[in-house]
């Protein structure tokens, strides 16, 4: 393909209709004032998408267009181009002909740019115009960390072979750089390429003969490689030296913490070890400090959830009780509370196992079982510190939960979480705790269920028929008949690693203690409580929660079921 013509990109966007010449003009001037670039000043103005621009150029230059979300690129072709030219120069190689190569470019206008990646590839060029997001997206895949890490993994493994090298030069103790130890590099690639596909956490198993690292992204494992079981107890000490850890127990489960600075941003690691019957396991939570905590309004909690959580926590004293499985966001919507309520005039005690999140103003302190630390003794020091608002990370116990409740009945702002099914069996559950029914009708005041359900991928949504199983329960939870025309479903493709789910969202119910269950309540009558809980609660139930979202277009039906059936077990943990 001969080398493409230099466009005027605005003067294109006019002739072919899709901007105004005073769009135009109006564009030129933010791009002298601000220095972006004037497709960037079109996308942000919602006058055009890159898909139009890209589109455009297409037809200008008569060269084809491709749709990246929904193609894959071979990695050794991508690296024809190393992947530093890739992200400076918008471009990827996307496949070989017989003749050359093609290359797909965000700008195709360039020149520049084509003439170095002709340099570097040696070949000629066919030309095919992409998005940039798409193309950043099929970068990140091309050039992702899988095969870096099996080689790591083998390089450990051949190293471990040679009788010559000490475990302290294996494991970085005995370099002036630790970085430069082969069990480093392969965990820092372990954690990089964690962050990048948002995992939540890192599982690294030893089995009978391999070591098998897994992914948990959007709350389902991935199995992320496999390598030879002889590399797991380095991997198993140099993670322990990190968090503190005692190296010479391997009998017992130990629990530790270390932060990580990476290229891509800092990470808080959660580590947890289980001896097993082939080495010990290894379960990492990563806490991504660097993306910060959300707020209530980044939530997206449903707007009726939303007000409730603000009036609950608006008032001076009480119990606010978030419910759900580990892994449900109970701790990240709790977070988000003590967000709204930190500042200068409140004292905030977190009384936690283990700090999760550290937020600047809170006095947060760290339960530890082995001194007799437990939730009960440091909450009973932490009322005498003169707090207005007091978070629990769990009521694990009658003593917990019954100081907790008695705080809140005189005076102070509770936050907590419990295990309970649901919102409306969480006030019986503290009474079968042995915690007295007056305690929990007086300062219980709001609890709130939740759960995740993954959310379908925008870039591979189709049109999807419910079978009759489906339908039938969709209609249950919706009480009337339903429309299926406009339930979707992912097909799978690149941009979602072909799962058809591209993040998670959750699902909610409230019970609020009202006069009315108040007095319920004390009366001891479970069915008249019962049936006050239901009434008002009706319509707003997880499932039917759950429900709105497959009609709304955003997660499908089998997902809804998957969670309503977790419903109907209870929450583990």
């Amino acid at each position: 393909m001969a080398r493409p013509e230099r466009i005027r990109l605005g003067d294109l966007l006019v002739q072919q209709g899709l901007i105004t010449a005073e769009q135009l003009a109006e564009a030129l001037l933010s791009q002298r004032t601000t220095g972006r670039k004037l497709g960037r000043v079109f996308i942000d103005s919602g006058w055009v998408n890159e898909v139009q621009i890209a589109q455009a150029l297409a037809r200008q230059l008569r060269a084809p267009y491709l749709d990246l979300a929904k193609r894959s690129v071979r990695p050794e072709v991508a690296r024809l181009l190393p992947e530093v030219q890739a992200r400076r120069l918008r471009a990827m190689v996307l496949d070989e002909t017989t003749t050359g190569v093609r290359v797909g470019m965000a700008d195709p206008t360039d020149l520049s740019a084509y003439d170095e990646i002709s340099r570097i590839v040696k070949r000629d060029i066919e030309l095919i115009v992409v998005a940039e997001s798409q193309l950043l997206g099929a970068i990140d895949r091309s050039y992702r960390n899988t095969e870096a890490i099996a080689g790591l993994a083998q390089e450990l493994t051949s190293e471990l072979r040679n009788v010559e090298d000490s475990l302290g030069d294996l494991l970085g103790l005995n370099t002036a750089s630790a970085e430069d130890a082969p069990v480093v590099r392969l965990l820092y690639s372990v954690f990089e390429e964690a962050l990048r596909v948002r995992a939540s956490d890192i599982h690294i198993e030893p089995q009978q003969s391999s070591l098998r690292i897994r992914f948990r992204i959007d709350g389902v494992l991935h199995v992320q490689t496999e390598a030879d079981a002889k590399i797991a107890a380095a991997v198993a000490l140099r993670l322990k030296l990190m968090s503190g850890l005692d190296i010479s127990e391997r009998r017992l489960p130990q629990d530790g913490r270390f932060a990580v600075t990476l290229r891509s941003g800092a990470i808080d690691v959660r580590i947890s070890t289980m001896p097993t019957q082939h080495g010990e396991s290894i379960v990492m939570r990563l806490l991504n400090q660097s993306s910060g905590l959300l707020s209530i309004d980044h939530l997206n909690l449903p707007p009726r959830v939303a007000e409730a959580l603000r009036r609950a926590i608006a008032k001076p004293n009480g119990m606010v009780l978030v419910t759900g499985p580990t892994g449900s966001g109970k701790t990240t919507t709790l977070y988000a509370a003590l967000n709204a309520l930190n500042n200068s005039e409140r004292k905030i005690i977190t009384v936690e196992d283990p700090v999760e999140y550290r937020l600047p103003g809170l006095n947060q302190v760290q339960v530890h079982d082995k001194i007799d630390l437990d939730f009960a003794r440091v909450l009973r020091a932490a009322l005498r510190q003169d707090p207005d608002v007091i978070l629990v990370g769990e009521m694990r116990d009658q003593a917990t939960a019954e100081i907790g409740l008695r705080a809140a009945l005189t005076g102070h702002l509770v936050l907590s979480t419990l295990h309970t099914n649901d919102a409306m069996s969480t006030p019986a559950r503290l009474i079968d705790m042995g915690v007295p029914r007056y305690m929990v009708a007086m300062s219980l005041q709001m609890v709130l269920a939740q759960r995740l359900v993954r959310v379908i991928c925008p870039h591979c949504a189709e049109v999807h028929r419910p079978d009759a199983h489906e339908l039938a329960w969709l209609e249950t939870q919706c009480g009337r008949t339903v429309d299926a025309a406009p339930l979707r479903r992912g097909a799978g493709c690149n941009e979602c690693s072909h799962t058809g789910f591209s993040g998670r969202t959750g699902v909610y119910e409230i019970l609020e203690m009202t006069r009315e269950l108040v007095e319920a309540m004390n009366h001891g009558d479970p069915l008249t409580f019962a049936q006050a809980a239901r009434r008002q609660m009706a319509g707003h139930h997880l499932g039917q929660d759950a429900a709105r979202l497959v009609l709304t277009g955003r997660t499908t039906v089998a997902e809804a079921m998957r969670v309503s059936h977790q419903m109907a077990e209870g929450p583990a943990g």
